[in-house]
């Protein structure tokens, strides 16, 4: 018996997560969440494990849930709403940050969170793009809840395309299942 690969019907869409804006965003999230935690809280508290760990969950969910798109699209959107529910999680952390030092939460029309938010519009945006304003609690609070706004919203178009495109397209096993009664019928 021979196999023979089928080259026209490869599992499409899956894996390219480092391609995708909300995986970037929560990477930068992620590195900036780490050196915040470094800076601004103790480190034995349990808090900046709990941040370390949502932020790195927010980021790993996406990666995961883009591997597993290959064989099941509700496995995807399910991790891609756990990550979303993390980052949810990280955003009051920080609130409560700001909040409990009596630090300001910046209006999102702000003169400070419109500065931060043109960043995004950049190509060339790294860390070190985003490093600078760690050196005050105020603006690095404002920073991390800016950042991950963008994510969560990111995440949230990303989680309507992929429910859009699993009620439309179906998931893999659904499809298997019918490629199977085609090949009986044949």
């Amino acid at each position: 018996m021979t196999y023979q690969t089928d080259t026209t019907n490869k599992k499409q869409g899956h894996g390219g997560y480092r391609t995708l804006h909300s995986y970037q965003t929560t990477t930068l999230i992620y590195d900036l969440t780490v050196e915040f935690v470094r800076l601004y809280i103790n480190p034995r508290s349990r808090t900046t494990d709990q941040m370390v760990q949502a932020a790195r969950s927010g980021r790993q969910n996406i990666a995961e849930g883009s591997q597993a798109s290959a064989t099941s699209k509700k496995t995807e959107i399910k991790l891609v709403g756990v990550a979303r529910a993390s980052l949810e999680e990280l955003l009051i952390d920080y609130e409560d940050f700001l909040r409990q030092r009596s630090l300001p939460i910046w209006d999102k029309d702000s003169p400070e969170a419109k500065e931060l938010r043109a960043l995004s519009y950049r190509t060339d945006t790294t860390y070190q793009t985003y490093k600078t304003y760690l050196s005050r609690p105020e603006k690095a609070g404002n920073l991390l809840l800016t950042l991950i706004h963008q994510a969560n919203y990111l995440l949230d178009r990303q989680l309507q395309a992929l429910e859009k495109a699993f009620i439309s397209e179906g998931g893999f096993t659904e499809n298997l299942f019918k490629k199977r009664l085609k090949a009986r019928n044949s």
